[in-house]
């Protein structure tokens, strides 16, 4: 048996089909410590194999982690965009949370390939939970910068061309500087807005040195690869978490999106933009792509390679970072295998 669970803040939609995909049970369990029990119970009543759920990660992460310890089923997370078109395949059922909970049931069945959840605890976790602390601040300063910067050309037009920026400690210094004698309200509010650009610029660069020993703790041979740093590796670290989620290369790419999806019609062979996967782990590999090509590298002169061939820029460096998911995926893997060969040999001594 199959069972899919459509998550929500107070509650938990769901719903048990057989091997034929017709529904045997839809219930709807209070997303609560209790309600987990009662959840675990009807999975192991109609004896599911295979749960899927959407939402692992935010309103679902509690019950994936119960599941998951629980053992005795595979749990894996279906992306919300499967649960759309699934039911939007199916005229006239509309939508509810019962109807999404059989959509994901039947995904679930359905696609072999969908990724294990991800558990939340351990030293990728923590990892992951740094990165995602640090680019919620960095997107806030940034929204922050953009809005300083406008009012600071209304209090003193042209001032850009001695502080470009305002993500430095001495160019916020430098703006306050500059508005120190406006007694106007508006320049008393671009000196507030100011502070918290500085107290937002001094925690993140707090944030990056926890990140860098977390990484350094971690032992990966990530930062080997140019163009992945710190940051960028406790990202995929992060993201991933455990490399064995996905069964192969080819899946791995799938998951983070970097697989093209074909479009081909007729005569006409091509592929398009997957607009699909984790776009962070996406990004963390666009980072990677970006500085390769930047300098004298494998990378670039496969980038190269593919511009010869007659791809436009977006199509060879598509192509590129699909390189770079094999790359990082042997990576993670040849980690793996060296913690194993040293905690085995830890255990012998």
């Amino acid at each position: 048996m199959f069972a899919g669970i459509d998550t929500h803040k107070d509650t938990l939609a769901v719903a048990v089909i057989d091997d034929a995909g017709r529904p045997l049970a839809v219930e709807e369990v209070r997303n609560t410590t209790a309600g987990m029990a009662g959840l675990q119970a009807l999975l192991e009543r109609h004896h599911v194999r295979r749960v899927g759920i959407e939402g692992s990660g935010t309103w679902g992460r509690a019950a994936a982690a119960h599941l998951v310890a629980a053992g005795g089923m595979e749990v894996v997370e279906v992306p919300t965009s499967m649960t759309s078109r699934e039911r939007t395949g199916r005229p006239g059922a509309g939508k509810s949370d019962p109807v999404d909970a059989v959509a994901i049931a039947r995904i679930t069945a359905r696609e072999p390939n969908l990724t294990a959840v991800r558990t939340e605890a351990g030293p990728a976790a923590d990892l992951r939970a740094l990165a995602d602390y640090r680019r919620q601040l960095t997107n806030e300063r940034t929204a922050l910068a953009n809005r300083t910067h406008a009012e600071l050309h209304g209090l003193r037009p042209g001032y850009h061309a001695q502080i470009p920026r305002l993500n430095a400690p001495t160019f916020i210094a430098a703006a306050l500087a500059l508005i120190a004698d406006d007694t106007s309200v508006r320049a008393a509010l671009t000196r507030r807005r100011l502070a918290r650009l500085a107290a937002l610029t001094a925690e993140i660069k707090d944030l990056a040195g926890l990140i860098e020993q977390a990484v350094a703790t971690a032992e990966t041979s990530l930062t080997g690869l140019y163009g992945a740093g710190p940051i960028v590796a406790a990202t995929i670290l992060g993201e991933v978490l455990d490399v064995r989620r996905y069964r192969s290369r080819h899946a791995f790419a799938a998951a983070n999106g970097t697989a093209p999806i074909p479009a081909s019609s007729g005569r006409t062979s091509r592929h398009r933009l997957n607009r699909a996967g984790n776009r962070t782990l996406n990004r963390a590999l666009y980072t990677i792509a970006i500085t390769q090509i930047r300098a004298d590298t494998e990378g670039r002169a496969y980038y190269q390679r593919k511009r010869a061939e007659g791809k436009t820029n977006r199509e060879a460096l598509r192509c590129l970072k699909r390189r770079l998911s094999d790359v990082v995926y042997k990576t993670l893997h040849a980690d793996l295998a060296r913690h194993e060969r040293q905690q085995q040999q830890r255990d012998a001594a």
